[in-house]
């Protein structure tokens, strides 16, 4: 069995990054009002073994503006943490790091130079075949 599990099913740490995930998702959607963060979607959360830090992965709809929302986030963090102690039920709310997540962005860009690349070889395959007929 991973470290990260007990014998319980998931650890502490996982159950609270996922309640930090939920609530925290409400709390930007709905308290920050920085237009530099837009449209956010939280990806994950991780929580050190101490509760003292809590690492948050996030994504935006339009990738030019990661690195922008990434800092608004930051520099939220301070008010969004203490909003967050009033909803959790910890001795110690986490100190909120945000890190802006381009993961699915570079792959859907990816995805579509692999199309681009498969139908072009196919193209040129079918200009190939017509060739040869004229030989």
């Amino acid at each position: 069995m991973s470290a990260r599990h007990s014998s319980h099913g998931f650890a502490r740490t996982d159950r609270v990054a996922e309640q930090i995930r939920r609530d925290l998702a409400g709390l930007v959607r709905d308290r920050v009002k920085d237009p530099r963060v837009g449209m956010v979607t939280l990806l994950d959360v991780e929580v050190s073994k101490d509760l003292a830090h809590a690492k948050v992965w996030f994504d935006v709809l339009q990738a030019e503006h990661g690195p922008e929302a990434q800092e608004a986030l930051n520099h939220a963090a301070g008010f969004l943490r203490h909003e967050l102690g009033h909803m959790l039920k910890l001795r110690v709310t986490p100190t909120l790091h945000f890190f802006y997540d381009d993961t699915q962005s570079r792959g859907n860009a990816l995805s579509a130079l692999i199309d681009k690349a498969v139908a072009s070889d196919r193209h040129e395959d079918a200009g190939d075949d017509n060739g040869a007929a004229d030989d």
